[in-house]
């Protein structure tokens, strides 16, 4: 078999919608904050996680998910808690991987189905198809023996072309060939809206940030309708379209979410760096001294755990924060 070429047309509907994109992934100074907000990103980590499994019918709530992250136990369908687990650590793998190599990508679907599935990280070999609620099949995916060099030219095509082709249009169409491949027995929906973002975050890391999993969850019958039609026309263009509005609509709420959570975090943490010298450590009493303040519940809760969580103010002995010596440095 040629290698593939996947087929696609670059309407002026993706070329308005790539240019909306631009324009705020243009504003700097929308994003200097983000690398200060640790727990905007891992609240959006949560989201992702907690949309991508849940548009699989997995059944655990964002607060669930955040409690499985944060070791507390949580009461479901034991299937559900070890899907959610699986993911975590999948996320927290993935980012760091190449993605445009094959191995690096079925590392993750094994750590993504470990003890789910009963080959985690291989290609089906067998067909498959995707069946509706009613029992009615509604797509019929390649056969097993074509998956290994679909997957293949796949890859070698979105690596040969990551710097020829826009990235929001090549990743869009590489989630879209990745479903319709459907390499695995299971988790090709969560494996294809993973990997479209480590595609992305390769090209802007800000992709990190952004929670694209928990759109596609809000529209998911707009997902579906557009996998549908770019299924009936043979090209990934409707595709395309739907996942360029959602990225755009994703950036819509980081930029919100970042700006609300920095002006809140930084409220009094800013009057904290305020009276703090560079490059000087500070015991808590000696900052709640110079800000004058008497009340040492309103200085830890209000200036200084703020402070450090979103990255103002580095601990002295980061692995030991409750250290009674610990003291505190402005970055």
């Amino acid at each position: 078999m040629d290698k593939y070429t996947p087929p696609f047309v670059i309407t002026n509907q993706i070329l308005t919608r790539i240019s909306s994109i631009m324009e705020k992934l243009g504003s700097i100074n929308s994003f200097q904050n983000l690398p200060k907000l640790p727990t905007l990103r891992k609240q959006n980590r949560v989201r992702s996680i907690q949309s991508s499994c849940s548009i699989e019918a997995n059944s655990l709530s964002f607060e669930q998910v955040t409690d499985v992250i944060n070791g507390h136990e949580v009461v479901g369908p034991q299937k559900d808690i070890l899907e959610i687990k699986n993911a975590i650590k999948a996320y927290e793998a993935a980012f760091d991987k190449n993605p445009f190599s094959e191995n690096d990508m079925r590392s993750i679907h094994f750590i993504m189905t470990e003890k789910l599935v009963e080959t985690p990280g291989k290609y089906r070999t067998d067909g498959e198809g995707v069946i509706d609620g009613n029992g009615n099949v509604i797509f019929i995916a390649p056969p097993g023996n074509m998956v290994m060099e679909l997957m293949s030219n796949l890859f070698d095509w979105a690596k040969e072309n990551f710097n020829a082709i826009n990235t929001l249009i090549l990743s869009s169409v590489f989630h879209y060939e990745f479903v319709f491949i459907h390499p695995f027995s299971d988790g090709n929906g969560r494996m294809a809206r993973l990997w479209q973002n480590v595609i992305l975050s390769k090209w802007k890391p800000i992709f990190e940030y952004v929670t694209v999993e928990s759109l596609i969850k809000k529209y998911q019958n707009e997902y579906y309708e557009a996998i549908s039609q770019s299924n009936k026309s043979g090209d990934s263009t409707a595709f395309i379209t739907f996942m360029l509005k959602m990225i755009d609509f994703s950036i819509d709420e980081l930029l919100k979410n970042a700006t609300l959570k920095f002006e809140d975090s930084s409220k009094y943490a800013s009057k904290l760096l305020k009276v703090l010298k560079k490059d000087t450590w500070y015991t808590s009493k000696q900052m709640q001294k110079l800000l004058q303040l008497s009340d040492r519940s309103n200085f830890r809760n209000n200036y200084l755990v703020p402070a450090v969580k979103n990255g103002f103010v580095a601990l002295e002995y980061p692995d030991k924060p409750t250290n009674k010596n610990q003291r505190y440095k402005k970055l």
